[in-house]
């Protein structure tokens, strides 16, 4: 039927195929899409699919096949298009059959009667949503019994997504505050946070909308519109084009907003689709499935990886390995389950007793944000704890999720620089975005404004909280830093210790880190009963000494060090190591509070 390059090329001649060869029947779509996927599936076929992430748009053939891979931001009201229609061919004088599908926009001619024109050349609204439907004009009977002349109509979803893979961003004391209004310009791009340049998409889905949720990360093969008959600009659209019946309903401000430049915001009509389990290029998509090597290949060398990052860490961490240490079991954790209102996994670590020098949080920066695929420094600074938006909001004028801080991709390593917090008042924003954080850390979930409610939605953060002393924030684990290294001058050791990383160790860096959070992990019968007959034992002499929450923390820390050691379930020898660590990191803390007098 096709060539491996015109599947990839010219796509939609493919589809022409397949809907000739089926006469229009109900069938030739589950084909088309049985076509895509067993060629998708084909050693390396992925490879040879054009990225919105990698390739400018400018270089893309339109109407190709190109893949994206992105972060869902917001979900829009279903748009209609013409499932089947009749075309008057001008050369045979005889009806054709065409299809509306993976269009935007249909081909039809002057000489289709007027009820065909309307519904089948109608330029491709955005009309977007979320899951609260705002109050709108309804439609009167006139108009849904013109929509009913021009069947068959069908609908798609849409999604509204940007880049998700390899982004570091940072944001530090200095963020200008112009970004924090996020206002409903038509040319703003709806970005989470400042500086992002990555590529935005309206993605155009058709079958299977109730798989996807906000915040998903997926890759996504379709075929690439960039019609300029799209691009809507102020409201006005070109005399020739017929505009979408939908727009009746639409404001002004909704049209410009959700209309804009196709060359700027290109849209993409899904044909096949993966949830990413990861967004790591270093490993294969599904590093678990039973045709995957890599796993068990890595895990041979894991042991090794394991101790360079710990000393490449330790060095960091001015000589503390006991910091280093929770810093890797922190940089591995992932929110696998949730029981209840209780996510399980999550492990957010407060790095207390930093030094004063900013130099300090700004390299350790650095160096976490060369080993992950996404993180974001957040300088809480009291200008930007009262002005920036970090929880996403609902634009009702423009019916749409106006994006914030904290709708991030999952696993994003989030590095809260508290050390620069100064004294002052937080005003009603500052609360209301102290709150968020207190919410994300220790519940993993972020609650959107609607206005007239709030809605949760699951988070999965590496939350990292530096301080001098104990944070404000609440925390899984707080391990006080205790240096052991006084380099003359911090920033050049700092910068030293980087420039000496090789792109060889850090690339095993970063494999392992995206792996562990992955794996699964058990505890095995006889296991848990001799941590019970350990927790009893521990509280015999002194009840106070050991608390549910210390046996919680301590289970965690457990596992988090089986699976740092590619150990996916609970031995002895690990508890064991656990508890040595938590009495360790307790011993600090209690000999700091005797210096103190109090909390550090």
């Amino acid at each position: 039927m096709s060539s491996l390059q015109e599947w990839i090329t010219n796509p939609m001649g493919v589809v022409e195929d397949i809907f000739s060869q089926n006469n229009g029947a109900p069938e030739w779509e589950g084909k088309v899409l049985e076509y895509f996927k067993e060629k998708l599936k084909e050693s390396d076929a992925g490879n040879w699919v054009p990225s919105l992430n990698d390739v400018p748009l400018h270089y893309l053939k339109p109407n190709g096949l190109v893949k994206f891979r992105c972060l869902v931001q917001d979900m829009f009201d279903p748009e209609f298009y013409m499932g089947t229609y009749k075309h008057l061919d001008s050369a045979s004088q005889s009806n054709v059959l065409k299809f509306g599908k993976y269009k935007d926009i249909a081909e039809c001619g002057v000489e289709v009667g007027n009820a065909a024109i309307y519904g089948s050349c109608s330029n491709a609204s955005v009309v977007p949503s979320t899951s609260y439907t705002p109050n709108r004009p309804k439609r009167s009977h006139e108009d849904d019994q013109d929509m009913e002349d021009c069947q068959p109509y069908k609908h798609k979803e849409q999604l509204a997504g940007s880049q998700g893979d390899s982004k570091q961003l940072e944001m530090d004391t200095n963020t200008p505050p112009e970004r924090s209004q996020l206002c409903s310009t038509h040319l703003d791009l709806n970005f989470p946070l400042a500086g992002e340049a990555g590529p935005a998409c309206l993605v155009k889905v058709y079958e299977g909308w109730e798989r996807f949720k906000v915040n998903d990360m997926l890759e996504i093969y379709g075929i690439l519109s960039v019609d300029p008959l799209l691009s809507v600009v102020d409201g006005e659209t070109d005399a020739g084009v017929m505009v979408d019946p939908m727009d009746s309903v639409e404001t002004a401000e909704e049209r410009r907003v959700h209309s804009p430049p196709a060359s700027l915001v290109p849209r993409l009509h899904m044909i096949y689709t993966l949830p990413l389990q990861h967004n790591n290029p270093l490993l294969p998509p599904a590093v678990h499935s039973e045709n995957c090597t890599f796993t068990s290949g890595f895990l041979g060398e894991l042991a090794a990886v394991r101790a360079e990052l710990l000393e490449y860490l330790t060095h960091v961490l001015l000589g503390d390995v006991l910091a280093a240490e929770y810093l890797i079991l922190h940089l591995i954790s992932s929110v696998y389950a949730r029981r209840d209102v209780l996510p399980l996994g999550k492990f957010a670590l407060n790095l207390s007793g930093c030094p004063q020098n900013p130099a300090f949080t700004e390299l350790l920066y650095r160096a976490l944000q060369q080993l992950v695929t996404a993180s974001f420094r957040l300088g809480m600074s009291l200008h930007n704890m009262n002005t920036l938006r970090f929880v996403p909001r609902k634009d009702y004028s423009a019916n749409r999720l106006v994006s914030g801080l904290l709708q991030l991709a999952p696993n994003t390593a989030l590095f809260l620089d508290e050390t620069v917090l100064e004294q002052g008042q937080l005003d009603s924003t500052g609360v209301r975005n102290i709150t968020a954080l207190g919410d994300l850390i220790s519940w993993q979930k972020v609650d959107y404004d609607f206005s007239f409610h709030h809605m949760e939605f699951p988070s999965n953060f590496n939350v990292l909280v530096v301080s001098e002393g104990k944070s404000l924030l609440p925390s899984d684990c707080q391990v006080r830093l205790q240096p052991k290294l006084t380099p003359p001058n911090l920033e050049e050791y700092l910068e030293a210790l980087h420039a000496a990383v090789g792109p060889a160790s850090l690339n095993k860096f970063r494999i392992y880190i995206s792996l562990l959070r992955t794996l699964d992990y058990s505890i095995s019968d006889d296991i848990t009963k001799a941590v019970e007959e350990d927790f009893v034992e521990m509280r015999k002499d002194d009840p106070q000494s050991m608390s549910a929450e210390d046996l919680h923390r301590m289970l965690v820390v457990a596992r988090l060090l089986s699976l740092s050691m590619g150990q996916t379930t609970l031995s002895q020898e690990q508890w064991m190591k656990a508890k040595h660590l938590e009495m360790l990191r307790m011993s600090r803390t209690e000999q700091q509070k005797c210096v103190n007098g109090n909390e550090p």
